[in-house]
């Protein structure tokens, strides 16, 4: 058992043995959700000493994949949802970081990783955090903390969220929108929308990273208020993204071609979820602690009830494709 278990820490930490098994795992199958549940359980059982290089590439990848993906859209559609879904960003993105500073004071939590933690909610997961973290000048520690929280409820987001909306009558329209407004990361939101569904994808894609824009204006905002004159990071994929539908719609005689591009990014975000899940092992969640896992889950779950109320009610945009 011990030569066991040693053969498998020693393979768990090799940066190829992962990078091999992201690339098989996204020609085998287009379900992240399997390729994010084996990369958390070796990492859980036999570590992962290669992690910087797992989440460096991780990072990458997403944003190469969600590149990939918007060749599966049109850019008058991807135009049409984010214009028609402003409104109802800023409201929510507004609601979340007014009810995460309330719970935050509410739990005792130090207002940065407070601020942390709720940026990540109300935008876009990591992107969100990674941005926050030295516009407000946010400790080492805090930002980890952050991140290992948003990490696990996206994990979590991804098995329950398709289900979910199957037992509550979602259409596929519906479900998109809420997985974008309830989901932290982008890699979740695109994980979950993809097993729901094509449109669900379409919707859920577009309306995130019309989100993830807001890291810029929410981030410059927190660094004044914080007195620092750190500036956030552009997120350069979201360009990519809008370029590749807009190749779609200048050359639509290519479709096949864009069709493939997208299938093959669907596939990618397979094991980019593994690498993902990578990075989620045992040192990982001994650093969150019980009381900024509990403002978390509990911010989340305001979110996620709200907006699926605002959703069944109808306040949604049209975003039909």
């Amino acid at each position: 058992m011990d030569i066991h278990n040693a053969l498998m820490e020693r393979t768990a930490g090799n940066k190829y043995f992962w990078f091999a098994a992201a690339a098989l795992l996204s020609v085998i199958t287009p379900n992240p959700a399997v390729g994010l549940a084996l990369g958390l359980a070796i990492a859980l059982t036999a570590g992962n000493p290669a992690q910087k290089d797992t989440s460096a590439a991780s990072k990458k990848l997403l944003q190469l994949s969600v590149i990939m993906l918007g060749f599966g859209m049109r850019f008058d559609a991807v135009l049409k949802v984010g214009f028609a879904s402003l409104w109802v960003t800023l409201i929510s993105i507004s609601a979340t970081l007014a009810i995460g500073s309330l719970l935050g004071k509410a739990f005792g939590i130090e207002r940065k990783l407070a601020v942390l933690l709720s940026s990540g909610t109300a935008i876009c997961g990591g992107s969100a955090i990674a941005a926050m973290a030295p516009a407000i000048s946010a400790s080492s520690v805090e930002t980890g903390v952050a991140m290992a929280v948003v990490f696990l409820l996206n994990g979590i987001a991804l098995f329950v969220f398709p289900p979910l909306g199957h037992a509550l009558g979602l259409t596929q329209e519906q479900f998109g929108f809420w997985a974008a407004l309830a989901i932290h990361d982008t890699s979740s939101v695109v994980g979950a929308a993809s097993i729901y569904g094509a449109a669900a994808l379409a919707i859920g894609a577009t309306v995130k990273l019309t989100r993830a824009l807001w890291i810029l204006p929410v981030s410059y905002l927190g660094a004044r208020l914080a007195g620092s004159d750190a500036k956030a990071k552009f997120q350069w994929f979201l360009l990519g993204f809008l370029l590749a539908a807009l190749v779609r719609s200048l050359a639509p005689g290519f479709s096949q071609l864009w069709d493939a591009g997208a299938l093959a990014g669907k596939h990618m975000m397979t094991g980019t979820l593994f690498l993902v899940g990578g990075g989620l092992g045992r040192a990982e969640l001994k650093k969150i602690g019980a009381k900024p896992l509990v403002m978390a889950v509990a911010l989340w779950l305001a979110v996620s009830a709200l907006s699926l109320t605002a959703v069944k009610l109808g306040f949604m945009p049209s975003l039909a494709l």
